[in-house]
This record gives C-alpha cells, structure tokens and sequence, in this order.
C-alpha cells in the first residue's frame, strides 16, 4: 500500500516561511474564489502553505473540504510545479465551487504558475541587449 499523505518538506511550517512568501512575492495567480501567492526558493521542490481564515470560509467542514483538496491537487501535480513556496487564500464565494470545478480550477492555476514562473526565469537569465 502507498502513502499518500503530504510530507513535512511539502509544507510551509513556520510564520516566518508565510512572512517571507506575503513580502517577497513574485507570482500572483487568481482564480475563482481563490488566491495563490508564490516565491522562489533554493529547494528544488515547492512547498504549500494554506490561508482559509473563518471570515471567508465560514464552517470547518468547508475549510477542511478546501484544504484536503488544495494539498492533494499539490500532492498530484508535485512533478511540474517549479520550486516556489505558495500561499493559498481563500475569497468569499469559494464554497459554492464543488469539488470538480475546484480540481479545475487549481490543475489551471498551476498550470498558469509554472508559465508563469518559467517566463520569469527566463526574462531573469537573459542579458539586457
């Protein structure tokens, strides 16, 4: 039987790794209901943090519901994201989203992260003509 849980190394743990994300970010991906903030880190893999606060995301089952889902999208998709450090909060109107669209909506936000961060690599590697 496989483990299929979500690591320690996959996660962000401290305040400070959350600190560090909300001051230095770098990529912004919106979707509905949803918010991703990332920044690069030097560990060759990303890690997720998770912001569903009781103001947008009234009962716990709802926020449990958006947690398991977001980890597991991560946990699917490990092998394509870059190496960031992501945020995800959550705006009003997410619990309305049922968990197909959800899944959709976070494989498309990840998808537009790693453009996204590839992009920035890019422009970064390349020298000013």
């Amino acid at each position: 039987m496989s483990r299929q849980g979500f690591p320690r190394q996959l996660r962000l743990l401290t305040a400070g790794d959350y600190r560090h994300v909300f001051d230095h970010t770098t990529l912004k991906v919106h979707g509905k209901g949803l918010l991703a903030l990332a920044c690069p880190n030097d560990l060759g893999h990303a890690r997720l943090g998770l912001v569903f606060s009781k103001k947008n995301v009234r009962r716990a089952v709802d926020r449990n519901r958006l947690k398991r889902l977001t980890r597991e999208s991560i946990r699917l998709g490990q092998q394509r994201l870059p190496a960031v450090d992501i945020v995800v909060l959550a705006k009003r109107g997410v619990t309305e989203l049922d968990n197909e669209t959800l899944h959709r909506q976070l494989d498309g936000m990840w998808a537009r992260l790693e453009r996204d961060a590839r992009r920035q690599k890019a422009a970064k590697s390349t020298p000013p003509a």
